[in-house]
């Protein structure tokens, strides 16, 4: 008689989206028999989510890379990790040695922030190439979140979040997060905790310009013009003035300001801001007034907030209105999280304007620069060309604005190389690709958004696999190039103290800097020079496998707060000065996103789905099954008036290109709107994404202008590009339109 397997579970927080949800994976032997959410998850609490499958279905994935490969022009042969490593280091440093350093640049993707390995290990790569060409997707996401926090708390990470578990009032702008699981605000099972508002007699109001899937379960759902949401806030914040509603709790930080405040809101009365929102004024006025009479409210703004031309302006204002209802580092406001690894005090506080981009002069942030402006610095002659480009876990020919562009300019590079696990539309131009192990095959703490999250938890996930035959994690992949490169530049470290950290460096593994960050964290076993008994270590967390509960958000300031002198800064003056651009914008001139609205009458949006995120969900079978997603939407009205109908194939066109895509008419959005979804667009030439070739869709990004950005975040402006929307009579067997054979060589002059 056949003696049946026993099942054994491993407990781990899914890293594919910033919900991190408690898992409790069942295995017979070494298969995966179900996924489930952890029930013990202090932060989860057994929510789960479709992407957690995804988790297996990229560990089997059959199109995933498990060795390097080298392109000799459309073939690509295996070769050894130490013949990869060395072309690497030889041609960076031969690029770098006849053209500047400022010749290779560094591209880093969303998937970054989810692996503990690159985050602790790239920098140091990073800071070995010494170059100013840095760019990530942060500038197609959430720089002006960083942007706002520089500025007002001194740190770019010193960020607040909702306390959602106990506010009772949630003003929701340009955020979905029942698709999102939150989005700078990390918080699994949103729609429970949204539905406790409620059940507390509190309320939930949304402000979009779709009905989205949060608007749904919302009391109250504002439809507003893309791209105006900066006026909606500063008639907020004049109503809050007229009405004599300003209670500030900590004035003492912010004191100065206050006035200023009240000066600059003051011509922006709701009357004059609501026909270009279309938000009635008095709709204006009662938003305010409730905000501020809640017993605590908070205001959330998310990525319709953020990518647009006020971005950085926006998510400024949201601080000023959180603040001045007294709602800032308060219970049931905005908080900030103290997590068990405090990357704040491990991260230099920011920088702006240090440099500027070669062609447009756009400003240097954090030590990045714009992505909106990598194709324009590949492709423009002259001195400080980029000629090399290194890729990591990123797709940015799909997320990217313009990637018709830039995907032209990838494949004039002098050399390219792509640590990813995919040959997908970006590293198909690459000369080399290093693909690391993944998720089950590696530990994990999540360092990014436990510094996010609504309630403080700490959670350490170890490996469920070992990584294939002579892989490599993506940790041993950085500090291996990092070392070859030192190696081949003679670089040594100058003074005994230096040489001592890179000596402890090169020996230190993921382990133990966890280890070493959560004994010096706010939890840790050292306090100063003092050990605490039951203090945080590795060790605890790996007996707590569901993860351990560290409390809620509890007030921190000033102690949080990194500015010179230590408040609150209300009124930088590079936000208040752009409030005269908002002026010029929508006041001296018509209110208009573009001179030829005439042919452009439509303004484009994004919005996501549960099964995706960003470009690199697309290949798991489960996600992208069912009806097509990757749809136009487009209110009755607007169909009507153009002759369509549900179901057709229309094509979308912006100054910059044109996208084919399915229609669905609804009056989920504004009139005036079209809504495309983000991510889509595969099956390029020389990929080999099996799923995503039977759903390719279309990229939104063909229709993004790399031109449009807030200017003082550099961020891309996604949100109201002009676009028209028209029949397509012969459908096209690409998702893109312009000429994308595979790897055309414009070459540098």
């Amino acid at each position: 008689m056949d003696t049946p397997h026993r099942s054994r579970f491993h407990h781990r927080a899914c890293n594919l989206c910033e919900a991190i949800c408690g898992l409790v994976i069942e295995m017979d032997g070494d298969d995966i028999v179900a996924i489930r959410g952890d029930e013990h998850d202090p932060l989860s609490r057994g929510h789960i989510c479709p992407k957690a499958v995804a988790l297996q279905d990229i560990w089997q994935d059959p199109d995933r890379l498990r060795r390097p490969l080298r392109r000799d022009g459309d073939r690509w042969d295996e070769v050894t990790w130490d013949e990869a490593f060395d072309e690497v280091a030889v041609r960076l440093l031969d690029i770098q040695d006849r053209h500047g350093r400022d010749a290779v640049a560094v591209y880093q993707g969303n998937p970054t922030v989810h692996n503990s390995g690159t985050m602790l290990y790239a920098p140091a790569f990073v800071r070995e190439l010494g170059t100013r060409n840095r760019f990530s997707a942060s500038s197609v996401d959430q720089q002006p979140h960083h942007v706002a926090a520089y500025f007002m708390f001194g740190h770019l990470l010193v960020l607040p979040v909702p306390d959602v578990d106990r506010t009772q009032h949630m003003l929701i702008m340009g955020a979905n997060p029942m698709a999102s699981n939150g989005s700078m605000m990390t918080a699994p099972g949103i729609r429970q905790r949204l539905r406790a508002i409620q059940k507390r007699d509190g309320r939930v109001v949304v402000v979009d310009p779709r009905r989205t899937e949060t608007s749904r379960i919302a009391d109250e759902h504002h439809f507003i013009r893309p791209g105006t949401d900066v006026l909606l806030l500063l008639g907020l914040l004049h109503t809050l003035f007229a009405e004599d509603l300003v209670r500030p709790r900590d004035l003492p930080l912010i004191a100065a300001d206050v006035q200023r405040i009240r000066d600059v809101v003051r011509p922006f009365d709701p009357e004059r801001v609501a026909p270009a929102t279309g938000i009635d004024a008095a709709a204006i006025r009662a938003m305010a007034i409730d905000f501020a009479s809640a017993p605590s409210a908070v205001c959330y703004g998310r990525i319709g907030v953020s990518t647009q031309a006020f971005g950085s302006t926006c998510q400024w204002l949201i601080n000023i209105l959180n603040t001045l209802t007294g709602n800032l580092d308060r219970p049931g406001g905005a908080m900030f999280p103290t997590p068990a690894i405090d990357t704040v005090r491990h991260i230099r506080p920011g920088s702006y304007g240090r440099w500027a981009s070669r062609v447009r002069g756009a400003p240097e942030f954090a030590g990045e620069l714009p992505v909106a402006v990598l194709s324009e610095e590949i492709l423009t002659p002259g001195e400080g060309q980029i000629r090399a480009l290194v890729t990591s876990a990123g797709n940015p020919v799909l997320s990217t604005p313009d990637g018709r562009t830039l995907d032209r300019a990838l494949a004039g590079l002098d050399f390219m190389v792509s640590v990813d696990i995919y040959l997908n539309e970006t590293t198909r131009h690459a000369d080399l690709i290093l693909p690391p192990a993944v998720g089950l095959e590696t530990d994990h703490y999540d360092l990014a958004f436990h510094a996010l999250a609504v309630r403080n938890t700490a959670k350490y996930s170890p490996a469920l696999f070992p990584p294939s035959p002579g892989a490599m994690h993506d940790w041993e992949i950085f500090r291996e190039l990092q070392r070859r490169l030192e190696s081949r530049r003679g670089t040594r470290p100058r003074g005994l103290k230096a040489r001592m950290r890179r000596a402890v460096a090169r020996r230190m593994t993921p382990r133990r800097l966890l280890d070493l960050g959560l004994r010096l964290g706010p939890y840790g076993v050292w306090r100063g020079r003092f050990l605490r008994p039951g203090g945080l270590t590795l060790a605890t967390l790996e007996r707590n496998r569901h993860g351990v509960d560290l409390g809620p958000l509890r007030p921190s300031l000033p102690g949080r707060l990194y500015t010179d002198d230590h408040k609150i800064h209300l009124a930088p003056n590079l936000l208040v000065e752009d409030l005269g651009r908002v002026t010029q914008t929508f006041f001296a001139n018509r209110v208009s996103p573009s001179p030829t609205d005439e042919e452009f009458d439509l303004l484009l949006v994004g919005r996501r789905h549960l099964r995706s995120n960003n470009s690199w969900m697309h290949n798991a079978a489960l996600l992208v099954k069912g009806n097509p997603r990757c749809t136009a939407l487009l209110h009755p009205g607007d169909a009507q008036a153009r002759g369509l109908d549900d179901g057709d194939t229309v094509e979308v066109r912006s100054a910059v290109g044109a996208v084919q895509l399915p229609l669905e008419v609804t009056s989920d959005v504004i009139a005036g709107v079209v809504s495309i979804p983000h991510g889509w667009g595969h099956g390029l030439p020389g990929t080999r994404l099996r799923t995503a070739n039977a759903h390719p869709g279309a990229s939104i990004n063909d229709l993004t202008d790399a031109s449009r950005i807030d200017p003082i975040s550099g961020n891309a402006a996604f949100c109201g590009v002009p676009v028209c929307v028209t029949a397509c009579t012969t459908p096209t067997t690409t998702p893109t339109t312009g000429d994308r054979s595979s790897h055309e060589n414009p070459g540098h002059q």
